[in-house]
C-alpha cells in the first residue's frame, strides 16, 4: 500500500497518463482501501492549488478557453464512498492545459526577448557598417584630391620658433579657387582656440583669411582634410592659432606653418 502511494503512479493516474491495465488496478485499490482514496484526494487538492499558484495574469480570452475546458467539472464531495474519476480527470486535464498555456506564454516572451536582442545587435552592426562606409567614402575622396593633377600641392613646414614638429599640406586649383588643407600634421588646438588659414601676398605682406579649420570646413574629420573656396591670388599660405571664431588679422606670434607657392 505504502509502495503504491510513494511510487508516483497516483499522480500519473490523476493526469490519465497510465496504461489501461494499471489504471484498472489503481481504481480497484482506491475502491478497496480508504487510505488510497484519501491520498488521491490529497493529490487532487495539491494539483488544484498548484494550478492557481503558478498562473500569471492572463487575458479574458484565455480565461474563456480555460473555463470551456473545465466546463461541467465539479469538486469531489468531501464525504462519498466512491470517487468521481471523471471530475478528477477533467481537473487534471484543465491543469495540464493551463500549465501548457503558461509555458507557451513564457516561451513566447523569451523568444520575443531574444528577437529584440538580435534586432538591437543588427541595428548596431548596421550603424557600424554605415560608419565604415562613410569613412571609406571620405578616404576615397581625400585620395582622389591628392592624386588629381589639376591641384597644385605645397608643403607648409612648421615654424621652428613656435611649433617645429608641425606641418601641413595644401592642394589648390587657381582656376576654381578651391583649396584643400591637410591638417593631419598640426597638433590638436587647445580649448578656446582654432587654427585659421591665411592666403598671403608677400610684398607688401597682405594676409587674407581663407577660413577656420573646424567641422564647418571639414570633408573628413578622421583624415583632417578641410575644404576652402574663393581662394584669392596667393603667393604663400600660413596657418595661425587664433581665439575661437578667428581673427581679422593673423597673430604672427602664433604662426604654426608657412609655405610659399612656386610660380
Amino acid at each position: 500500500m505504502e509502495e503504491l502511494i510513494t511510487s508516483g503512479k497516483l499522480e500519473l493516474y490523476l493526469t490519465d497518463s497510465l496504461p489501461k491495465n494499471e489504471k484498472d488496478e489503481i481504481t480497484a485499490m482506491i475502491n478497496k482501501h480508504p487510505e488510497v482514496q484519501r491520498e488521491v484526494e490529497k493529490i487532487e487538492r495539491t494539483l488544484l492549488a498548484l494550478g492557481s499558484t503558478v498562473a500569471p495574469p492572463i487575458s479574458t480570452q484565455m480565461w474563456t478557453n480555460i473555463i470551456r475546458a473545465i466546463d461541467g467539472v465539479k469538486y469531489l464531495p468531501k464525504k462519498q464512498e466512491t470517487t468521481n474519476w471523471t471530475a478528477i480527470t477533467g481537473w487534471a486535464a484543465a491543469i495540464a492545459f493551463m500549465l501548457g498555456l503558461f509555458w507557451s506564454i513564457n516561451k513566447k516572451n523569451n523568444l520575443q526577448e531574444d528577437f529584440n536582442t538580435i534586432n538591437t545587435q543588427n541595428v548596431v552592426l548596421l550603424e557600424d557598417n554605415k560608419a565604415v562606409q562613410n569613412s571609406l567614402t571620405e578616404a576615397s575622396e581625400v585620395l582622389a584630391i591628392v592624386r588629381d593633377k589639376k591641384y597644385k600641392s605645397i608643403s607648409l613646414p612648421g615654424n621652428q620658433a613656435v611649433a617645429p614638429e608641425a606641418y601641413a599640406n595644401v592642394y589648390f586649383d587657381d582656376k576654381t579657387g578651391v583649396a584643400y588643407i591637410d591638417a593631419s600634421g598640426l597638433p590638436q588646438a587647445p580649448e578656446g582656440k582654432e587654427y585659421q588659414v591665411w592666403s598671403l601676398k608677400m610684398d607688401p605682406l597682405t594676409p587674407s583669411s581663407m577660413g577656420l579649420i573646424n567641422s564647418g570646413t571639414a570633408i573628413s574629420d578622421e583624415n583632417r582634410m578641410y575644404k576652402f573656396e574663393n581662394l584669392p591670388e596667393t603667393e604663400a599660405f600660413g596657418i595661425t592659432l587664433e581665439p575661437e571664431g578667428g581673427s581679422e588679422t593673423p597673430n604672427l606670434t602664433q604662426l604654426y606653418t608657412l609655405g610659399t607657392v612656386s610660380r
